[in-house]
């Protein structure tokens, strides 16, 4: 049986993965011929890599700031300080307790104890952000979304202000896309109503939890060191190649993007779209040289969400086939373009609104026959 002291030392290195890596998502790892790099892009410490079909994440220089976490298109960099569910329910709280405004703070402002913690949602870094959560809080009628940093231009990590800065401009976009007057703000200060009238209250409730948060802590580390061993050990547990094996219908394992998911309900719930199209870097679309294209069907083969498929439907005149583009489920990751034989699909930022809620497919009538199954032995893969 270990002792406290070794089950803090695994409840620190639990602490220290502020990321699961669902590599079987990543395109890079899907495809070595993905140009996908957006996690290694955002990453202020050089920590995260996608390259050679491997992504890994040096935890000894992340800083847990989630950036990755938020820009990976197709979710396959998971934020686990805090977990999703976990901020949505920290933002609800605070919202509650603060009256209606909801503020989320970065973990620099936040230990200046300025501000009163139960009326605000703290994150590592405004970077750890995205979409699906501050549309959430719209739809749900919350008419006032401030972001509150330490002064990003002094932070050590401010080359993180680009991508908050995109997230912001990203959301607000989606949301006036809407027709919604709400617009999420950024601030270097709490504003009045969240200021703490005093910092005492926070000395003694901090000294009280102390000891039995580090109890909890080494406990569920305790927990979660025999799941993992328990796990490790099980026969027959899939590895990455088995999990990347081709389904029956030809194509890698295909999943559902969640946080999307999660946009397009609030989108929804704002109302009606008053944009025709809006130019996004959640969603996408797909425009293909017919003349150039062989029906290879790489494209299909490799979309981790199943935005391209080929469809069972016939062309009632003439050869070809048809392809169906969802552009809901298009995740704009790129991994069809960089997978096409012939180069003659490209991936658009600009999509149309009507298309976006279509429940039925775009058709796309390709010209020439589908390839032969044999081809498939030439994966760009």
């Amino acid at each position: 049986m270990p002792n406290l002291v070794d089950i803090m030392e695994v409840a620190e290195a639990l602490e220290s993965k502020a990321v699961y890596l669902a590599v079987d998502r990543c395109v890079a790892v899907r495809n070595r011929h993905a140009s996908c790099r957006r996690c290694t892009d955002a990453c202020p410490m050089d920590a995260v890599h996608a390259e050679h079909n491997v992504l890994s994440i040096d935890t000894e220089r992340c800083v847990a700031c989630g950036a990755c976490t938020t820009v990976c298109p197709t979710e396959a960099l998971i934020p686990l300080q805090p977990l999703d569910e976990d901020l949505a329910s920290a933002i609800a709280s605070s919202v509650v307790a603060a009256g209606g405004p909801a503020v989320f703070a970065c973990a620099r402002i936040a230990s200046k104890h300025r501000g009163d913690p139960s009326k605000y949602a703290e994150v590592p870094c405004l970077a750890r952000l995205e979409e699906s959560v501050l549309l959430g809080l719209a739809a749900r009628g919350v008419d006032e979304i401030l972001l509150v940093d330490g002064t990003c231009d002094t932070c050590r990590f401010r080359s993180n202000v680009a991508g908050i800065d995109a997230t912001v401009k990203s959301a607000n976009s989606l949301i006036a896309a809407q027709g919604c007057a709400v617009r999420v703000e950024r601030a270097s200060d709490f504003p009045e109503h969240i200021v703490l009238e005093d910092k005492r209250s926070l000395l003694g409730a901090s000294r009280r939890g102390f000891f039995s948060q580090a109890r909890s802590r080494a406990k569920d580390a305790a927990e979660k060191t025999v799941e993992v061993a328990f796990k490790n050990e099980k026969e027959g547990a899939p590895t990455l190649r088995d999990r990347l094996r081709m389904s029956d219908s030809g194509t890698l394992p295909q999943f559902n993007p969640q946080r999307r998911m999660r946009v397009l309900d609030a989108m929804d719930g704002l109302g009606v779209p008053v944009a025709d199209e809006i130019d996004t870097r959640l969603f996408g679309t797909v425009a293909i040289d017919l003349e150039a294209c062989s029906s290879c069907g790489m494209c299909t083969v490799f979309c981790p969400t199943g935005a391209l498929a080929k469809s069972d439907l016939k062309p009632e005149e003439g050869e070809g086939s048809f392809l169906e583009f969802s552009a809901a489920d298009c995740v704009q990751c790129g991994l069809c373009a960089d997978a096409c034989l012939k180069d003659c699909l490209e991936v658009d930022s600009v999509v149309s609104t009507d298309e976006l809620f279509d429940f039925e497919p775009r058709l796309i009538h390709l010209l020439n026959p589908p390839a032969r199954p044999a081809i498939l032995s030439s994966l760009k893969r």
